[in-house]
This record gives C-alpha cells, sequence and structure tokens, in this order.
C-alpha cells in the first residue's frame, strides 16, 4: 500500500462501557485509560484516531484536547456537530488546539441524527439540515485562512471576523481536514463541494466505487473550487493470527450481539441515514461479501462501523484494505475490541502489511 494511506483507529468516548464489545471495566473512560490508549496507537504505528461525539457521551473537543495534551503525534480526529458549535466558537478552539498541539487537529462533521433539543438546538428537514452544515463548513474554512472575514448566511453569520491564533499552513496543509460522512444526494452534495475527505461505511467494493465516482462527478458539475476530494473508509477490522481462528472469533461475537440483542453496539442503529440503511440492508445480499467483508453484525444489531467487519488473517485484512486503497481510498480509520489490545495486535500484525 502506498505511504501516502493514512491509518487511524478510534476511541469511543462513552459514559457506558463495554461498547461493542469492550470488557465491561471500571474507569473505561477515565483520562488515564484513553490517555493509554492514545499513548498505544503513538506506539504501535498508528497515526491517531477517531473521537466520537453525541449528546449525552463527554465532550468530544475537550477529550482529544487531553489526550493531545498527554501525547507527542496523536492526531485525533473530531466528531463536532453544527449547532453544537457555532462556526466562529469552533473556528478558534481548533486553531488554538491546532498551534498548541504543532498542527495535530483534524475534524469529522457529524450531520447525523442527535438529542438536539438537550443543547438547544433545533433543525428542520433534510435540506435546511445539510444547508446549514454546508455554511458550516465554508465558513471555518475562511475563518481558518482569511482575515477580516464578513458573511451573512441563511444559517450563519460574522462581522469582521479574524480567529486568533492563526492557523499555520504546514507544507500542502493550509488548516486542519474536514472529514465529512453521508450517503444521501443531499449530503454527497455537501461533500462534493466543501470536504477535504469523505468518509465511507464498510460497504462493498463495488459500492465504494461507484460513490468515488459520483462524487468525483459531482465536484466537476458543482464547480469545486478546493483542491480534489479525497476519500477514506471507516470500517471494523477482526484480526487473528489465522483465517480459522479469525472467523471463529467473530461468528462467536455475534453469537453474542444475537443472545444480548446487541447491547453495547446500537449507538447508530436508531439512525435513518441513507448510510446507515445501505449497511443494514447487505445482510440480504450475503452474509460474506467480496473475500471476507461480514454483513451479519448488521443483521443482529451492529451499527455504524459496528454493521460490517473485514475478518482474517493479517494478511487477509491486508489484501482487502489494499483493494479498497486501489479505488482512491487513502484514509483508513479501524477498530476493534476489546480496543487497547487490539490496538497493539493490528498495529503489530496489520499495520506493517500496509505502511512500506
Amino acid at each position: 500500500m502506498s505511504s501516502n494511506s493514512e491509518f487511524l483507529w478510534y476511541i469511543p468516548n462513552d459514559v457506558k462501557a463495554g461498547h461493542r464489545g469492550d470488557p465491561t471495566a471500571e474507569n473505561h473512560n477515565s483520562l488515564e485509560t484513553l490517555t493509554a490508549h492514545a499513548k498505544a496507537l503513538e506506539d504501535h504505528g498508528w497515526k491517531g484516531a477517531l473521537v466520537g461525539t453525541g449528546w449525552g457521551r463527554p465532550d468530544t473537543f475537550t477529550v482529544a484536547t487531553a489526550l493531545t495534551a498527554r501525547t507527542t503525534t496523536f492526531e485525533p480526529l473530531i466528531a463536532i456537530r453544527p449547532g453544537y458549535w457555532r462556526p466562529a466558537n469552533f473556528a478558534s478552539a481548533a486553531a488554538t488546539l491546532d498551534q498548541l498541539s504543532g498542527g495535530r487537529v483534524r475534524v469529522n462533521i457529524v450531520s447525523g441524527l442527535d438529542n438536539l433539543a438537550a443543547y438547544g438546538d433545533s433543525e428542520g428537514d433534510q435540506a435546511h439540515r445539510y444547508g446549514r452544515t454546508k455554511e458550516f463548513m465554508r465558513l471555518v474554512r475562511r475563518l481558518w485562512t482569511e482575515e477580516n472575514v464578513t458573511y451573512n448566511g441563511e444559517h450563519f453569520s460574522v462581522a469582521e471576523s479574524t480567529t486568533a491564533p492563526r492557523i499555520e499552513a504546514r507544507g500542502d496543509r493550509r488548516h486542519p481536514k474536514l472529514y465529512f460522512g453521508g450517503a444521501s444526494e443531499a449530503a454527497e452534495r455537501v461533500s462534493a463541494t466543501e470536504a477535504d475527505v469523505q468518509l465511507f461505511w464498510g460497504e462493498p467494493l463495488d459500492g465504494v466505487r461507484e460513490r468515488i465516482a459520483r462524487l468525483k462527478a459531482l465536484s466537476k458539475e458543482l464547480d469545486r473550487d478546493l483542491p480534489p476530494l479525497e476519500f477514506g473508509l471507516r470500517i471494523t477490522t477482526l484480526v487473528r493470527d489465522t483465517t480459522d481462528q479469525a472467523w471463529a472469533d467473530a461468528e462467536a461475537k455475534v453469537a453474542e450481539m444475537a443472545k444480548n440483542k446487541a447491547a453495547g453496539w446500537q449507538d447508530h442503529r436508531q439512525s435513518i441515514a441513507v448510510g446507515q440503511k445501505r449497511l443494514t440492508d447487505l445482510h440480504a445480499k450475503g452474509e460474506i461479501l467480496d473475500d471476507n467483508l461480514y454483513t451479519a453484525p448488521g443483521k443482529y444489531g451492529g451499527g455504524g462501523a459496528g454493521t460490517t467487519w473485514l475478518v482474517g488473517s493479517a494478511a487477509d485484512v491486508a489484501s482487502s484494505l489494499l483493494k479498497y486503497q486501489e479505488l482512491g481510498i487513502t484514509h483508513f480509520v479501524l477498530s476493534d475490541t476489546p480496543y487497547l489490545s487490539e490496538i497493539k495486535r493490528q498495529g503489530n500484525q496489520l499495520l506493517p502489511l500496509l505502511v512500506r
């Protein structure tokens, strides 16, 4: 796999223990525990980790800031929501953390369902939601790259606004990258014009190929005025020493999910988003798609990145990830539970087959 691919992990950031089969342990979300995860990521070849968000979870930006302060190379991919943040507040907070960390901030813009009323937000229909997200991304980028910004939009406005400290350009990186997901037509139109990286869930290769082609065409059609859109994959990777052991463990995990009604797996399950529906419908096409994409978790309650898993030996999973890379995927966000031991196992066994 070419050296321009990047590999991140996932930090669930959840007050409830036992997320997606992780051990139910005391202090699972303490600063000490989360720091141990972040330092293990540094020690085992990972670039950083996606930090999950949602009302009822610890504040994601605060957690990311604390972990950044306790590490030296760890790059948090900070999930944030327009509406929870206003653009200028967020642009300033992110610019500050980027300056303090030496340019380690990445941002994942989330527009999916949340308990909006709990923090005083409200959203209209899908058009309103993605219209607001589009404005948010465009305005934050302007605040990072321009001075004395004045903007009056349908959702946000600023007057003579200059964030401080200024984002420092680092090579080709003018500002923290904005990652974005979403599979609906409205979401893809936002991504084609405003995102730096489009994140896909773990769809089969054909589905990803089709979406990359569509997003590239949309970028041209909508006169994208940013560098070319990059693509990423967020997926569960279940790696064991042998293929047989991996499949035995995967089937045992799914049996446990079925028995416990997927307790701890359902953080995306209630979503009616187009991308989630595409995933949960996959098991109707077969329990194993492509070489080793396991769809059974979605049947029994897995949601989001827990809906489909790449299963096998390190060589099996690396072979599959290489095929996604050949389609144009350069950002990989992987995970499996137990999170800490899998950071080490996959860092030791899988990453050396991918990073050259």
